[in-house]
């Protein structure tokens, strides 16, 4: 009997070890995936592609403008592959440039199509855009491309501004050098813009590397943030407006007096300006003349009856005369 009640004593320990408690989970939720880390979503990918978009639309017009030739640059979509497929992507020889993210302190790379860079140079120099057999850029050409890079930075900075990511050009490094920059495995985001010229036709690709992928949460949020409407901002305007102080005069129209009048001011004395007694007044606000003015009493001050010459006395009040104490 006692080993019986030994056992069903054990059983129910069992039991309550297995049964759950009130208020606990029924199992743990894994909290954070490690094999996706550094991954892009889609949501983000979309962000990158509008950034991207206005990229390709604002060098279209300053770099073709710059060239003095019919260019078009249009974006392809962002992709995410590791260094080492992106590398294997490239042709050889290639021309290739470091880049280095602030404030992050990363590099990242440009490449363009040597058939792109060489037609730009060709321009630059007076030809006709057109391209030679691919090799190895010389320094002169380097140095050339590198004033069409500086460009291309700035409309990149300007279309990432909302990331608060900063490129800056580097120099241009040879493709053997380029394989040693970061692990072949490491996760980057490629992106791709087509060039067409006259001709030709090429890309500029982007790789960055994973550290920046991080940033892109704040690209994503700032594309999803909602505008604040028209009628918001004007009220709000409108409302400090209201508040503000403005240095208002009254001046009348440039008369001359003669010197003797003038050496015999004294206090008291009315000095006859020749003017006559209706002549109106101007009335500055600001430093600038918004109409003519009567000068008139208001109770114990001095005020300025507008008069209807003034397009924004007729716009607010209909042409009526209004009083404005000065």
């Amino acid at each position: 009997m006692e080993t019986i009640l030994e056992q069903n004593a054990i059983d129910s320990l069992f039991t309550l070890r297995q049964t759950p408690r009130e208020g606990d989970a029924a199992s743990p939720a894994p909290v954070y995936n490690f094999g996706r880390a550094g991954h892009i979503g889609s949501e983000q990918m979309r962000s990158i592609t509008t950034v991207n978009e206005q990229f390709a639309r604002n060098l279209t017009h300053t770099l073709g403008a710059w060239l003095r030739t019919q260019l078009q640059v249009a974006a392809a979509a962002g992709e995410q592959m590791s260094f080492g497929d992106f590398l294997s992507c490239l042709p050889d020889p290639s021309y290739v440039c470091l880049l280095r993210l602030e404030p992050l302190g990363g590099v990242g790379l440009l490449e363009m199509s040597l058939s792109v860079a060489m037609t730009m140079v060709d321009l630059l120099l007076g030809g006709r855009g057109t391209t030679a057999a691919a090799r190895e850029v010389t320094d002169i050409e380097d140095a050339i491309l590198n004033a069409v890079l500086q460009m291309v930075m700035r409309e990149l900075n300007l279309a990432w501004e909302s990331v608060g990511l900063q490129f800056e050009l580097e120099k241009h490094e040879p493709q053997a050098r380029v394989a040693r920059l970061m692990p072949g495995s490491e996760q980057t985001l490629c992106v791709s813009l087509d060039v067409q010229m006259p001709g030709v036709q090429g890309l500029i690709n982007l790789c960055l590397p994973a550290v920046v992928l991080n940033t892109l949460r704040r690209l994503s949020a700032v594309a999803e943030e909602p505008r604040k409407r028209a009628s918001v901002s004007s009220a709000r305007v409108e409302k400090l407006m209201a508040e503000a102080s403005f240095p208002v005069i009254a001046r009348l129209p440039l008369t001359r007096i003669d010197s003797r009048e003038l050496q015999s001011l004294e206090v008291g004395k009315v000095l006859d300006l020749g003017l006559p007694k209706n002549t109106l007044s101007e009335l500055l606000i600001g430093g600038v003349r918004v109409c003519s003015a009567l000068p008139v009493g208001k109770g114990d001050r001095v005020g300025a009856l507008l008069q209807d010459d003034a397009s924004w006395v007729a716009q607010t009040a209909e042409g009526e005369d209004r009083e404005v104490a000065a």
